[in-house]
């Protein structure tokens, strides 16, 4: 029986349960004549059974949300390594192809064999609109589920999420049922993080890329891949062509702590619209700040136990059960929490 599709009980049942059919009453006139008796007409065909699903079953469905840096596609790799999924990203920044660096797509090594879909799709100046995500990721979880496969749909896009999910008269919710989880990280501890990561992006091509991908005839950045943090904020300095150098260099300076602010400001607004959304979904909340107060070996032991257990103990209720509550993670982490006013405004 597959973990995500309707159990066997339900089967049998639907398979037990059909309307009996009655046999037309005998015409004793065309008996006494010799006339052939009508046959009774055939009884309708069983539901089609398979090993796990019936006609009319719901599929089902995880959707991993969190602000940008939480730790969202780890966890995603993670069901998904557990359970048979496939992963389906909703970051409307990586959909577009280019800027690998600056968009922190997953690499091949992270993907850890696990397949990912919509990620670097689109050209790099396209629009894809929340209809178009819509579109396509229900493609992409249909022919998942098709494969037998858990869709795992995984983003800091909450736009792209609420189009998917309550879009088109809620018909993704008229196909799959739905468990949504939620990493959170407190803002202080995950404004210190992004800050560092923007300092190992920058270790690892950052500037060198979007330079190789710079047209100074470019002045929009409102549109496709050029929306990612660090295009526009570098304009300036890859604009600059005087002789000194401390000027470039300030240039740099400004440009690299623009970025970390923009991004600290992106993770509050992200972490606002997932708390209003957990006010219209059932969302479970998972709090993974102390994995990002350690470091090395310390950090991955905090995340199995902290995050990836708890949230695999989840799934796993919701793809046997068919639900799974809030209070299946661990008692101590509420499920929600309201993001400081002044955080928001930061």
């Amino acid at each position: 029986m597959s973990l995500y599709l309707a159990p066997t009980a339900a089967i049998i049942s639907a398979a037990t349960t059909l309307p009996r059919q009655v046999a037309p009453p005998i015409d004793v006139r065309r008996l006494e004549r010799g006339m052939a008796l009508p046959m009774p007409p055939p009884p309708p065909p069983p539901p089609l059974v398979s090993a796990n699903r019936y006609v009319g079953a719901k599929h089902k469905a995880v959707v991993v949300m969190g602000a940008t840096g939480t730790g969202k596609s780890r966890l995603a790799v993670d069901l998904a390594l557990q359970f048979g999924g496939e992963v389906i990203n909703a970051d409307k920044i990586q959909v577009h192809a280019g800027l690998d660096v600056a968009t922190n797509k997953v690499t091949e090594e992270e993907c850890a064999g696990v397949p990912h879909h919509l990620l670097g799709v689109a050209r790099p100046d396209d629009d894809f609109t929340a209809a178009d995500f819509r579109r396509e990721a229900s493609r992409a979880a249909g022919a998942a589920a098709a494969r037998g496969r858990l869709p795992i749909i995984a983003g800091g896009s909450n736009t792209y999420i609420e189009e998917l999910v309550d879009g088109d008269r809620r018909a993704f919710r008229e196909r799959y049922d739905c468990c949504f989880l939620w990493v959170d990280v407190q803002l202080p501890v995950l404004h210190g993080y992004v800050a560092r990561r923007v300092d190992d992006m920058c270790a690892r091509g950052l500037v060198g890329e979007i330079a190789a991908a710079f047209d100074p005839r470019r002045t929009d950045y409102s549109r496709g891949v050029w929306r990612a943090i660090g295009a526009p904020e570098l304009d300036a300095y890859l604009r600059w062509s005087g002789d000194d150098e401390d000027e470039r260099a300030r240039l740099l300076a400004a440009a690299i702590e623009d970025i970390k602010s923009n991004t600290r400001r992106l993770a509050c607004r992200q972490r606002a619209k997932i708390q209003r959304l957990a006010k219209l979904w059932r969302v479970r909340r998972v709090d993974a700040t102390e994995v990002f107060r350690r470091r090395g070996d310390a950090a991955d032991e905090a995340w199995q136990r902290l995050v990836a257990a708890p949230c695999i103990d989840v799934v796993r209720s919701f793809l046997h059960n068919g639900d799974a509550a809030a209070d299946d993670l661990p008692p101590e982490v509420p499920a929600f929490a309201p993001t400081p006013a002044a955080a928001v405004a930061v």
